[in-house]
């Protein structure tokens, strides 16, 4: 009986420890995450400048929403943006990390070389890609002029700008290409071995040994691409601010103008919970299917 009480107060004892230890987490947690998460959640519900007291609302800032022509707009951006930018981002970075998996001279350093752009913030990148793609000093334009080409307004003309930000999410492919590399030298030789014995060539052994093994980095991936297609930024915060013609607006700078320009804190509110939901859904949706096409080593099948 003692020893049985013994063991329950060092149980007590590990699990008040354990706490103790997880406290700056649980902090943090509530106080930077679930407390300005159930804040907004209420703003949401409110006409709130950020200078004066919130005035409650209901679900109005929401109907308004489905009225605003620009909440569409900003939609149908980011909507075309993500369905153009997630699979190039992922090809690019399979294939890159594919070509990188080769056991060559000089490997390390090209390694190096495709990843340093990764570290690199959004900001930084912003900045110098807007001089690149500058229209009369940029050194993209410089060279199209000296080739006799007519080098169009890249920042300036609707027909160009949402290419310039796909280019940008292409250039900074880097660190997606780390995750997909350590997923290739984790595949078993042994599988090549035997896919080669079964006289599969190259795009035979890819196809069927390669990416049937790749499939879980391949749905995390594609998991971390919807959740930062649909929060991109600071790029076209930096490059066009929106423009020309709004045409560059994407959500989360709308949701951004919105607090922080127009002073419309209650709108912009209900702008972060309706990104919220489209996040979760489509998240939820590709886990969903994710059980027909991604494959553990784990799973036994019957």
């Amino acid at each position: 009986m003692q020893t049985k009480q013994k063991r329950v107060s060092q149980s007590v004892k590990n699990g008040r420890w354990g706490y103790l230890f997880i406290s700056p987490w649980i902090f943090g947690f509530i106080v930077l995450t679930a407390g300005p998460m159930i804040a907004s959640l209420y703003l949401s519900l409110t006409r709130y400048d950020g200078r004066n007291m919130p005035e409650f609302i209901g679900f109005k800032n929401f109907v308004t929403m489905v009225h605003d022509k620009w909440v569409w707009n900003s939609l149908g951006i980011t909507f075309k943006f993500a369905i153009l930018a997630i699979p190039i981002g992922i090809v690019f970075g399979f294939l890159l990390a594919y070509m990188l998996n080769m056991k060559i001279k000089g490997m390390k350093l090209w390694r190096t070389l495709y990843y340093l752009p990764s570290l690199i913030s959004g900001v930084v990148i912003a900045m110098l890609w807007r001089g690149l793609f500058d229209d009369q000093y940029g050194m993209i334009n410089f060279l199209l002029r000296e080739i006799g080409i007519n080098a169009p307004k890249w920042l300036l003309d609707p027909k160009y700008t949402l290419y310039c930000f796909l280019f940008l999410s292409v250039w900074g492919c880097g660190g997606g290409m780390i995750i997909y590399l350590s997923g290739l030298q984790a595949i078993p030789t042994e599988l090549y071995e035997a896919a080669e014995l079964d006289g599969c060539n190259k795009a035979q052994q890819l196809w069927h040994v390669t990416i049937p093994q790749m499939t879980p980095i391949l749905f995390y991936e594609l998991i971390m691409g919807i959740i930062g297609a649909f929060q991109y930024f600071a790029e076209p915060m930096v490059l066009t601010k929106g423009g020309p013609a709004h045409s560059t607006e994407f959500f989360n700078l709308y949701l951004y103008n919105n607090a922080f320009k127009y002073q419309n804190m209650g709108f912009a509110s209900a702008l972060a919970w309706i990104l919220f939901v489209i996040i979760l859904l489509l998240t939820l949706l590709v886990f969903k299917s994710s059980d027909m096409w991604v494959f553990y080593d784990s799973e036994v099948k019957k």
